[in-house]
């Protein structure tokens, strides 16, 4: 008996309202506006002085709950995917709690008492990561019933660092169940890849060591990176999970590449995404027929590099960890290939292989900024919503997704389009979730980036949650130090 297809259903957004403009930013920040904006976007979100990630993830799954009327009582997976957790020992049952306490008060059952509540965490593939685990509990021991997926991160960096332009924050919530009335996720052809990279992107505890965040009671979680190193460690592990689905399929790379329509990557940035998709091409042809060959030498001769030259650097099999060291962070460990790629770049075939596919809801993210897990599902239903205005046919059609995770790991994965997608993505709200926005002034970021309040702020949160306060109590009898409280705002 065939198994029953397993995939997306529904998805819901939050977005905090408080924006940056990037060109508002280049001004105060002296930077070049031109290059920001090709570069890494539009603008980005922040948090607001009484949100967390837990805050953002459960009014996302409450909207997803009211927007696609599910039964919360056939709910037995519910999984938080983040990088940005506050709590060391509980997760997705904090997200759990408040949206039953919200529902309960509504007169509706609550999720249900047997569900399951899992936190995933590697940086920006932990909500794929998740959603690969809630479809195996559906496969398995959880048939029959549905399972919701919460991606919810803070992307936040130190003011002056290059990471600055990159921040964000929000939560995307998916609803996985049997028959997917949005797409099914074909697990069965997709491809996986991971390895130690040692200082990619990491978020060691030291970093929290004697900050006095008294004022705000947020702690700051600034990454430690290295820009130059964490995209080719993108690059990289984005050519091995590929690979390893051209193993499992029996593709041919160049065929299966062009044959695509969308393709959808994690997107810290305007930039990462189209970069690591050309390079894949590049590989691609590399890999491919005379005629890919000679398309690839192409490029070669305009570069003055020997196409035999690229090739052998292609199968190399370059150790990316060794260059975690400061006298090598910024080489280059594909170095005739960037230089190909940059030829490329300027080429026509560049915006049709490349941009063309990557086109589906990019313009809706150069506004969202970086959300880390929460980026790839974002854009996923960004897509959705454009495909459903243009009036695109899409039943059928197969998308390649690919998430990433500094650190280092990668998951590429077909979804195959279900025929009842537009219904689905009425009720997505992606565009509706972006409408309401603060425009921040300089005095204004700085103070809520810092934990500051920021003065002028003048903003009653609606039909959300919110941290109500911060348990103070480290007596013997009763303690709570640190303990965020929560209520929902109507």
């Amino acid at each position: 008996m065939r198994k029953k297809p397993i995939g997306i259903s529904g998805i819901a957004i939050y977005v905090p309202p408080f924006r940056v403009w990037l060109d508002d930013w280049c001004e105060w920040t002296d930077n070049q506006w031109p290059k920001i904006r090709e570069v890494v976007g539009r603008s980005f979100r922040m948090r607001g002085p009484n949100q967390s990630i837990y805050t953002m993830a459960a009014t996302a799954v409450l909207r997803l709950i009211e927007q696609y009327h599910i039964d919360p009582s056939r709910v037995k997976f519910l999984g938080l995917g983040t990088e940005s957790s506050t709590d060391n020992s509980a997760g997705a049952i904090i997200i759990k709690g408040m949206v039953d306490r919200e529902l309960e008060r509504r007169g509706k059952p609550p999720i249900a008492r047997s569900c399951e509540v899992p936190e995933f965490k590697h940086a920006c593939l932990g909500g794929v990561y998740g959603m690969k685990s809630a479809i195996r509990h559906l496969a398995l021991d959880g048939a029959g019933s549905q399972a919701i997926v919460v991606c919810a991160d803070i992307a936040e960096y130190a003011r002056g660092s290059s990471g600055e332009p990159t921040q964000g924050a929000g939560a995307v919530a998916m609803l996985i169940e049997e028959n997917p009335t949005l797409a099914e996720v074909d697990l069965f052809r997709s491809g996986s890849a991971s390895d130690y990279r040692i200082m990619d992107f990491r978020k060691p505890m030291v970093r929290f060591c004697g900050q006095d965040r008294s004022g705000s009671q947020q702690v700051q979680d600034f990454p430690v990176f290295n820009g130059k190193y964490s995209t080719t460690c993108y690059i990289d592990e984005t050519l091995h999970a590929l690979n390893d689905m051209y193993r499992k399929r029996d593709l041919r790379a160049s065929d299966y590449i062009r044959s695509l329509k969308t393709v959808f990557m994690h997107r810290p940035y305007r930039r990462m995404p189209e970069t690591g998709w050309a390079v894949a091409y590049l590989f691609a042809l590399g890999s491919g027929n005379s005629e890919d060959h000679a398309e690839l030498a192409s490029y070669c001769y305009e570069a003055g590099i020997e196409p035999e030259a690229l090739l052998n650097e292609m199968i190399s099999k370059p150790v990316i960890a060794d260059l975690a060291a400061p006298e090598r962070l910024n080489n280059e460990v594909y170095p005739l290939t960037m230089a190909v790629f940059r030829i490329f770049r300027a080429s026509r075939r560049y915006s049709r292989e490349i941009l063309d596919k990557l086109a589906l809801g990019s313009d809706t993210m150069l506004d969202l900024g970086n959300v880390y897990t929460a980026a790839l599902p974002a854009w996923i239903a960004a897509g959705f919503e454009q495909a459903l205005e243009e009036g695109r046919d899409m039943a059928g059609e197969e998308l390649l997704t690919l998430g990433y995770g500094s650190g280092d790991a990668a998951e590429v994965i077909p979804f195959i389009v279900s025929d009842g997608w537009r219904e689905a993505t009425r009720a997505i709200g992606f565009a509706k979730a972006m409408e309401f926005t603060i425009d921040l002034t300089e005095e204004q970021y700085a103070d809520l980036h810092d934990g500051r309040r920021p003065r002028g702020l003048d903003y009653l949160p609606r039909s959300e949650f919110v941290i109500d306060h911060v348990g103070q109590s480290d007596q013997r009898q009763f303690t709570d130090l640190g303990i965020e409280y929560y209520r929902y705002l109507r």
